[in-house]
């Protein structure tokens, strides 16, 4: 059985807890947490797990074999190196890092010592997006044509990230893990209402090779909470709404068909509109099946589909952005 330290038991920390500690194959040991009321609802939720207020205590034990990292994005190097170079694989909470330049040493790290390295892109295990892949690799919606991403609701602002670093990586990870095109450029646009020095509204644009283009919309100050998202093909439409109570994802059978250059003149009325239909969604939980997914990478040596060069994928986008918004929305080569 392998054994589980987590540092950060915060937000989402009692989650990784709460799942680990269930698998047959591994067990929480061990949790560091720097506030003394999370260390007190540890003990009064499970009595076996010991707990310390030093992250070292974990990263450095001989009886520990997978350390999670559940803390601010600044600090995700720091402890994942130290885990890495005491023998441990490691789960980190995404964004991966705070660089490119921290997560290729740490990929680097990893490989030279022969341990994993599975960053928490959970929407990846979503049966929502299993399904998408499903379908795009089925090649039902046919060549893609486009990606576009909402994720916008009023207000969780974050104090040491702005809008991007927060909510861009859910659907960066799910974009970079459903198109296998590589992007190849990216323009970045952001506004700081509240000269915090972090944008709170963004929107990132993100070109590929085979005329694929990605839209993102990120924003703190919207009325409404939307999580939405629309793939378009040549054959046929997705849209996924993740806040649906049933139906998340519908297929639209629409489109145009243009057969000959002359048939340009005719894509106004040369338009197809054919079924929709919604397809039937797992919804086991998320998180269960990266725990259970990570435990099955170290014991049967796969490398997960959310490595370290999955998050770094995504770091190096995120820090594109940052380029771009810093100089006026100029493209930025990936």
């Amino acid at each position: 059985m392998l054994k589980v330290g987590v540092i950060g038991f915060g937000y989402w920390g009692p989650n990784i807890v709460r799942n680990f500690n269930a698998l047959k194959d591994s067990e929480v040991t061990r949790v560091c947490d720097l506030n003394q009321a999370s260390i007190t609802r540890i003990h009064e939720c499970y009595r076996h797990i010991t707990t310390t207020s030093d992250y070292r205590d974990i990263t450095g034990s001989p009886d520990i074999d997978i350390v999670a990292v559940v803390t601010p994005v600044f600090t995700h190097y720091e402890i994942a190196r130290a885990a890495l170079l005491n023998g441990k694989h490691v789960f980190v909470e995404k964004p991966f890092t705070s660089t490119v330049a921290e997560a290729i040493d740490l990929i680097e790290i990893a490989d030279k010592k022969g341990l994993k390295i599975m960053v928490d892109h959970t929407l990846l295990f979503t049966g929502s997006v299993r399904k998408i892949k499903e379908l795009i690799d089925n090649k039902e919606l046919g060549n893609i044509y486009y990606y576009d991403s909402t994720r916008i609701n009023l207000g969780l602002f974050q104090h040491d990230v702005n809008v991007i670093w927060d909510l861009a990586p859910h659907d960066l990870s799910i974009m970079d893990y459903i198109i296998e095109d590589r992007p190849i450029a990216i323009t970045a646009n952001g506004v700081d209402h509240f000269k915090r020095g972090l944008e709170d509204v963004a929107y990132i644009t993100i070109y590929f090779e085979n005329n694929i283009i990605a839209h993102f919309n990120m924003n703190w100050l919207s009325p409404v909470k939307m999580r939405t998202t629309v793939i378009g093909g040549d054959k046929k439409m997705l849209i996924w709404n993740d806040l649906a109570a049933d139906e998340k994802i519908k297929i639209y059978d629409r489109g145009v068909n243009i057969e000959s250059k002359e048939g340009v003149y005719k894509l106004l009325v040369d338009y197809r509109s054919g079924d929709i239909w919604t397809p039937k969604i797992d919804m086991t939980e998320a998180l269960k099946l990266e725990a259970e997914y990570m435990i099955d990478c170290i014991y049967n040596n796969i490398t997960p589909i959310n490595d370290g060069n999955a998050g770094l994928s995504v770091i190096r986008i995120l820090e594109a952005s940052l380029l771009s918004i810093k100089n006026n929305g100029k493209m930025v080569n990936l």
